[in-house]
């Protein structure tokens, strides 16, 4: 793996433990030599995986909308700086340049990005892993639901089972290595 898109907020949450874990996340991704590719802010969660990922020498990638650049405070050492024109874009871009895909805690729109990317794995549109930060149990609620969309027939175990979650970043990152994509969903029974 080359490069890691993390989907994260543009605030530090409510307690220290989130920016911990971004910044320990940032470290391994640095430890590891994969390039991080992120949403291009300095403030928040993203600020501070980035940061970590540059003070231990890593190679940064923002992607950044022009109407956020300024409002979210595009990071100015990051090793590439991408602005596009809208949020489609961004994610888009995002995707392409990632081989896989992880969300620390976050919004609604941290939340958007790791589902859309998520659906696009269960329709086969990529093969990439994709993972939950769950600093804090902060994405329990979320595995709770994936779960109970399980138990009422609307996601099937095997795509359940796609996304990968843990506390621990250098854990989550030993279950990218080793995640194989399951076979792309059909409709056709002929």
């Amino acid at each position: 793996m080359e490069r890691l898109a993390v989907f994260c907020g543009s605030s530090e949450g409510a307690s220290s433990v989130y920016k911990e874990g971004a910044v320990l996340l940032g470290k391994e991704l640095a430890r590891r030599n994969i390039t991080l590719v992120y949403g291009g802010a300095s403030v928040g969660l993203m600020g501070a995986v980035a940061d970590a990922v540059i003070q231990e020498g890593g190679e940064v990638i923002g992607v950044i909308p022009k109407k956020l650049r300024d409002r979210e405070i595009a990071h100015p050492n990051v090793t590439e700086l991408i602005v596009v024109d809208t949020m489609h874009e961004r994610k888009a871009k995002m995707a392409d340049y990632a081989d896989g895909f992880i969300a620390l805690p976050g919004g609604p729109g941290t939340l958007e990005e790791f589902i859309e990317i998520f659906t696009w794995a269960q329709l086969g549109l990529h093969q990439k892993p994709c993972g939950l930060l769950n600093i804090n149990h902060y994405y329990d609620p979320l595995v709770s639901l994936f779960h109970h969309m399980t138990d009422e027939q609307f996601l099937s175990e095997t795509y359940r089972n796609m996304a990968l979650v843990d506390e621990s970043p250098v854990r989550l990152m030993e279950q990218f290595e080793t995640y194989t994509a399951p076979a792309v969903k059909t409709y056709n029974n002929r």
